[in-house]
């Protein structure tokens, strides 16, 4: 894989997370016209700012570091950005229009336990965190890849004791999706 594919690569990986945007602010319409209460707003920012120097970072370190294309990793590390796109579209679309970038949570809906959220609490952020180790590491980006962890590891223990927090508020469960 050349840099220029890499370079498509993680260009497609930001019009995914375009796309994510326009269903979250679609979502964010529906949820708070039914009395949605939104959580978490401080680390918002932070959380964007992260995933956007990933991209950025992703893109730096190989051309910067001129780091080569590690093929067996390379592949490997790719096949893990399509599962975890997959996976993150199986979450958004078990959530419907529930599913946001913000945590906004709907008094008197119950939580959903269908799709993967029946095995994981937060399916999504092992997608986030599969992707933003893979994605550096399809072409050799491995500091962007370790910054990227760790600060995402501090980022997801704030976000998911508040999503915790949030949820916690709801009603048992509901039907599996």
């Amino acid at each position: 894989m050349t840099s220029t594919w890499y370079t498509l690569l993680v260009l497609a990986v930001a019009a995914e997370r375009l796309a994510e945007l326009v269903v979250a602010r679609r979502n964010t319409r529906w949820s708070l016209a039914r009395g949605g209460v939104e959580s978490g707003r401080g680390h918002y920012p932070a959380m964007v700012a992260l995933h956007t120097a990933l991209l950025l970072g992703c893109l730096a370190e190989v051309r910067l570091a001129e780091r080569p294309f590690p093929a067996v990793l390379g592949w490997t590390m790719a096949v893990v950005v399509v599962a975890s796109q997959v996976l993150r579209w199986w979450c958004i679309r078990a959530l419907g229009p529930r599913w946001n970038t913000r945590v906004i949570v709907v008094p008197g809906l119950p939580r959903v336990t269908g799709g993967p959220y029946r095995w994981l609490s937060h399916p999504n952020y092992v997608a986030v965190a599969a992707e933003g180790l893979a994605l550096p590491l399809v072409h050799g980006a491995w500091v962007t890849a370790l910054v990227f962890t760790a600060l995402n590891a501090v980022l997801m223990a704030v976000r998911i004791r508040c999503e915790d927090g949030a949820l916690a508020r709801l009603p048992a469960a509901d039907a599996p999706a």
